[in-house]
């Protein structure tokens, strides 16, 4: 279990999940997200003296598990705690809080200081098995861009995460209305425009976790790992008798749709995702192959499916 030093760090985000039904706060914001350099315009006829532009912030966080690097990942600052418990859970490393011991962001337990390192701990009697991240990933850079697209396939994702239950059938206007969600927890994009953003919705809609990054990749794994952190979310390999209550049943996200969101939510098993712009064709392979429901181009209203179809109730 995490110390009390690490639930103060994400007692803001449970405090909402204490009473059912009630939606989540927003992610609080990171003053170390956003960042200003000097810009000048071109206004079609003169150049126009420099002033500050908001930017978005990307550095590195260098993940290590008990003292090894597994990964390096071009992140924007701040809740690297929930991005580094999401990357080890879409990994496999880790199925649940309960594996957890401490959670140290360079070195520091509790707050996030300004350093970009974080070291991960396994709770007592705990191993977690950092040799599921392959040796071509492990201790590489990984972007901002699209992560490691296209290193691992369906196959082996399936082999440790088996399809997805049917369910839950929801009206087609819940996939329409998660994308507006984005726009709420969007602050740092409408400040710089150089952010992406993902949201989990419980099957009422109701708003699970929130976030943002420079990267798609790492928007979904922040969201993931504050599932995790609360307890909404337990890997497939779990064996924890405790039925979960509130389960996330949509991913929304700005921008495209890759393989590497689909596994994420898979591993998740978060049945829904819905994004913004276009899927990748290996994004829809998977989804079919895991049972998940593929909702792309979801705008004003309308959008297409790709799989996953019969989740969709027809009033």
């Amino acid at each position: 279990m995490l110390p009390a030093g690490d639930v103060r760090a994400v007692a803001d985000l449970i405090q909402a999940h204490l009473r059912p039904g009630r939606p989540a706060p927003l992610p609080p914001e990171d003053a170390r997200g956003v960042t200003q350099r000097p810009v000048q315009r071109w206004d079609g006829a003169a150049l126009l003296p420099a002033r500050d532009d908001d930017l978005a912030v990307e550095e590195p966080l260098e993940i290590r598990v008990s003292g090894d690097t597994v990964a390096t990942t071009m992140r924007t600052p701040g809740h690297d705690r929930a991005l580094a418990v999401g990357f080890l859970f879409a990994e496999g490393i880790i199925q649940s809080a309960n594996d957890l011991g401490t959670l140290a962001h360079c070195g520091r337990l509790g707050e996030e200081g300004f350093g970009n390192v974080i070291e991960v701990t396994p709770a007592a009697g705990v191993l977690l098995d950092v040799e599921r991240v392959s040796a071509a990933r492990r201790g590489t850079l990984t972007t901002s861009a699209c992560g490691v697209c296209g290193r691992r396939d369906v196959d082996d994702l399936l082999a440790v995460c088996p399809a997805l239950p049917p369910g839950p059938a929801l009206p087609p206007d819940a996939v329409a209305r998660a994308t507006g969600h984005l726009r709420q927890v969007q602050r740092n994009f409408a400040r710089t425009g150089g952010v992406h953003a993902a949201v989990a919705l419980d099957a009422q809609g109701h708003l699970l976790s929130a976030h943002e990054d420079v990267g798609r990749h790492n928007a979904v794994d922040k969201v993931v790992g504050a599932l995790v952190l609360q307890g909404l979310v337990r890997g497939p390999r779990d064996t924890a008798p405790a039925p979960l209550t509130r389960q996330p049943a949509i991913l929304a996200v700005s921008g495209r749709v890759s393989f590497e969101i689909i596994q994420k939510a898979a591993m998740a098993r978060i049945p829904i995702v819905a994004g913004v712009s276009a899927a990748s064709s290996l994004a829809v392979d998977l989804a079919l192959r895991a049972g998940m429901t593929l909702a792309t181009f979801v705008r004003n209203g309308r959008f297409n499916v790709y799989t996953g179809a019969e989740r969709l109730l027809q009033v």
